[in-house]
């Protein structure tokens, strides 16, 4: 599986408790697969990020467009492919 990055950037429709908590069930349920490996809002600028694991950018554009927030409007996304560096692969050297 690769790791994926969604980036998400607000939109002109703002949240609400409803669209936040449907947006944190839909983490819970990747959560329950073993697909997402962290989430959060940024704190200095508007958006957030929410890091996966997919087989394919294809699955990850999937996972993306079925976020409530995607699906309903409240943010929009891009995707970034992450090489995970750590000390399981020497850190990419």
């Amino acid at each position: 599986m690769k790791t994926f990055v969604i980036l998400l950037s607000h939109t002109e429709k703002e949240t609400n408790r409803v669209a936040v908590e449907h947006h944190v069930a839909y983490l819970k349920a990747l959560d329950d697969k073993g697909l997402l490996v962290l989430a959060g809002p940024f704190t200095d600028v508007p958006g957030g990020m929410v890091v996966i694991k997919a087989d394919h950018e294809e699955e990850a554009i999937q996972i993306a467009l079925t976020d409530p927030f995607i699906s309903q409007g409240f943010r929009t996304f891009e995707i970034r492919t992450l090489e995970v560096a750590n000390q399981h692969n020497n850190y990419l050297l």
